[in-house]
């Protein structure tokens, strides 16, 4: 036995971690058999584990410990690594389908194979956690692959084949995470470290179940003490989990009450009832008492039947609300006398459909031990082992930022697994830009984007590291978290629609004008910092006034657009010709003879200027009409008499002689008598007092006419139906009519 232990190499410690025994089974897979070198049962002195669940740390620690070190003796050698199963007590499962592609023919290794389940894996828990509805924090037990794919099609092993896509139907099952911690820490604390984790319908169904019977429509039970666990297969594959938290202690806690005993002699009663016809016992008075086998039976046949219809409807559920065609119950608490019977009439069934498994399993199995026990309550134990070779199944526990955080292990963990599993979000971890500004131009919709900030800081170990650097079980991470860039600024000037500069000739000389741009109507200089919803128009012109401005020289003489006469408002284009005096008309006494043609044309381009010239200064008049009248109403009075000029008001009660400006004689001789005049303006006669004489623009001062009512259009202003300068004198009977171009508007 020695040589065979010492020959073999590294073997698989599993175990059974169950509400009312420890399992300890050791072996090694050789050939497809499953050799058996060291088995051993610790039952629990105390109820420290409920319904699965581990509710005393410590003492099933120091049961795992004794277990641990009885097994060590039988095999004289140290273990240090162990594979476990927890209950499915709060069980949930994800269903999922992935698939990898290549780009040429790919020859499948095993290691494809393991990665794409890693992957099914990983997508389950993705979807599980986008639809879990509770707090509670879950973790991937276990897995089981239903179907491969290879190029679309169904195939029953995906190894060694040539493909360009394959695929994989993958169920997940998840626990909570106090189910999964309190078997961690207390095998952590008996001096085990985990080296796979499954669930154990998934462990028991290993070896249950062979792959040669899952084409069936089978059920598989395994009956505990604190919980139920149920699979489903069909077509080859497992389908379903499921768990009832109803087994064999419930049956025990029905003794207590009727034999009037302790939880202990009351498991030992209902397992002696199956063994012989009466038992023997001393009750918690210290009475001896007798009970027979079929009292037993009577006294627990109504919970049994319970258990079983429970476990009925759990198995028709899993399957899509149907029966099944044949159940294997395994487990301890199976075997209580009318479980089968009653499980198989609540599905229907024929009662040798439902059996109990265990030996008859087991023909796969090399038992290396003296007096092996070989029944259903061995089934899992061993499945536990076998399940180490069809999944690396572990978590692992690293410190991030001081806190532990613990990992589902898929072999391929980075700081980026323990950075998402510590709530650390994306943003935290890449560099973050700044606010973007958002802004339009020229009716287009334009986005720029703020500056990049610094990524996170990261060391593992005290070394410098990345996302991609990959962790172990026991690794310290620090991570300091990415800082977010400036926001985006921009000023006017730096858009390209204005970088790019209006060519144009003047007076023969060719300029570069930069390019005018409106904000939000309003027109701002090549500094103004644009801000987020702003509506930037460019112009891509100029007027002849704004690019004499531009050159800060006046303007006079006739003015010439591209050789046509224009005026002052003309718009200039891209490659446009201007041409015009500085400061005084055009002249030709420099021209060189000309011909009769060019003569006719030169008289007919000074016609034109002097009729420009003309309209020019009538909008002049028209401005100035605008200005002074807003003057007259108190909005720029103040500042032109600070400029030391005449507000309407002083108009006529000047001093006595000619006004040079205006050319409109004043009485000699000190200060004129007030006088009234009475005019028609608007078709209303209105009466003008208060002043010795009165001038155009007086009117404004008698009649009610909105001067902020412009809306771009130009105002008329008529004196006895001719246009009127705003300072020519009024006199009695005068006809005025004043109303914006497009339309009069007549209100006194």
């Amino acid at each position: 036995m020695a040589g065979v232990r010492e020959a073999q190499g590294q073997l698989v410690f599993g175990l059974d971690i169950g509400t009312r025994s420890i399992v300890g089974t050791v072996g090694y897979l050789n050939g497809g058999r499953f050799h058996v070198l060291g088995q051993r049962i610790k039952e629990h002195d105390t109820r420290s584990m409920l319904d699965g669940q581990i509710h005393d740390i410590g003492r099933v620690a120091a049961s795992i410990a004794h277990v641990k070190e009885l097994l060590e003796e039988d095999l004289n050698r140290k273990l240090t690594e162990v594979c476990i199963a927890a209950a499915g007590r709060v069980l949930r499962t994800v269903t999922t389908h992935v698939e990898q592609a290549f780009e040429e023919d790919h020859q499948v290794t095993q290691e494809d194979v393991y990665a794409l389940s890693t992957l099914g894996v990983e997508r389950a828990y993705e979807e599980f956690q986008g639809n879990n509805d509770t707090e509670m924090k879950f973790y991937c037990v276990g897995y089981t692959p239903m179907r491969y794919y290879m190029n679309g099609y169904q195939i029953g092993n995906l190894e060694g084949h040539k493909v360009r896509r394959m695929a994989v139907d993958l169920i997940a099952t998840f626990l909570p995470d106090d189910v999964v911690d309190g078997l961690y820490k207390a095998v952590e604390t008996a001096g085990l470290h985990v080296a796979n984790l499954t669930l154990e319908p998934i462990a028991a169904i290993q070896l249950a179940i062979p792959e040669k019977f899952r084409m069936l429509n089978m059920a598989l039970v395994d009956v505990g003490a604190g919980t139920s666990d149920i699979s489903i297969t069909k077509d080859g594959t497992i389908t379903a989990y499921g768990m009832i938290p109803v087994a064999g202690d419930s049956l025990t806690e029905l003794l207590v009450q009727h034999c009037l005993v302790d939880f202990d002699t009351a498991e030992w009663i209902k397992r002696q009832a199956g063994e012989q016809e009466s038992v023997e016992y001393q009750d918690i008075m210290g009475l001896p008492q007798a009970i027979t086998a079929e009292e037993v039976a009577q006294v627990l046949s109504p919970k049994v039947q319970e258990m079983a219809k429970l476990a009925a409807d759990c198995i028709k559920e899993l399957n899509g609300g149907k029966s099944v065609s044949a159940v294997f119950v395994v487990g301890g608490g199976g075997m209580i006398p009318g479980y089968t019977e009653s499980l198989a009439q609540e599905l229907g069934i024929a009662r040798e459909r439902v059996a109990i498994r265990g030996q008859e399993v087991m023909q796969a199995i090399q038992f290396e031990v003296e007096d092996p026990r070989r029944d259903s309550l061995m089934v899992t134990p061993i499945g536990i082992c076998l399940s180490y070779y069809e999944q690396s199944n572990n978590f692992i526990f690293v410190d991030f930022n001081g806190r532990r955080v613990k990992l589902y292990d898929n072999g391929r963990l980075s700081v980026a697994d323990a950075a998402m599993q510590s709530d650390v979000t994306n943003e935290e971890l890449f560099p973050r830009r700044g606010k973007p500004l958002t802004f339009s131009v020229n009716g287009k919709s334009r986005i720029l984007r703020g500056q990049q900030g610094e990524a996170a800081l990261i060391r593992v170990n005290g070394e410098p590291g990345d996302i991609h650097t990959q962790v172990r079980n026991g690794d310290r991470i620090e991570v300091v978290p990415s800082t977010a860039g400036e926001a985006a600024s921009l000023e006017l000037g730096r858009l390209p629609e204005l970088e790019k500069r209006l060519h144009v000739a003047v007076n023969g000389a060719r300029i570069d004008l930069p390019r005018t741009a409106y904000v939000n109507g309003e027109r701002k200089n090549e500094y103004y910092l644009i801000q987020d919803d702003d509506e930037i128009q460019v112009q891509n012109f100029y007027t002849v006034e704004e690019i004499a401005r531009f050159m800060d020289v006046p303007l006079g003489g006739a003015i010439l657009v591209n050789d046509a006469p224009a005026q002052r408002q003309t718009r200039i284009y891209e490659n446009f010709t201007l041409s015009f005096k500085v400061g005084e008309d055009l002249t030709y006494a420099d021209l060189e003879e000309e011909t009769a043609e060019e003569a006719a044309a030169r008289r007919a381009a000074r016609e034109a200027a002097r009729q420009a010239a003309e309209e020019t200064a009538r909008e002049a008049a028209e401005a100035a009409v605008l200005a002074a009248v807003q003057e007259a109403a108190g909005d720029v009075s103040l500042s032109a008499a600070a400029d030391g000029q005449k507000t309407p008001s002083e108009v006529g009660t000047a001093q006595a002689g000619p006004d040079p400006a205006f050319g409109t004689p004043a009485p000699a001789g000190g200060v004129s008598p007030l006088v009234e005049l009475t005019v028609t303006a608007n078709g209303q006669p209105v009466t003008l007092k208060g002043k010795a004489g009165y001038v155009f623009v007086d009117i404004f001062d008698f009649i009610r006419f909105d001067l902020n009512d412009s809306r771009g259009r130009n105002i008329v202003t008529l004196l006895n139906g001719r246009r009127a300068g705003y300072m020519e004198p009024l006199g009695e009977g005068d006809v005025i009519e004043i109303y914006w171009e497009d339309r009069k508007e007549r209100s006194l």
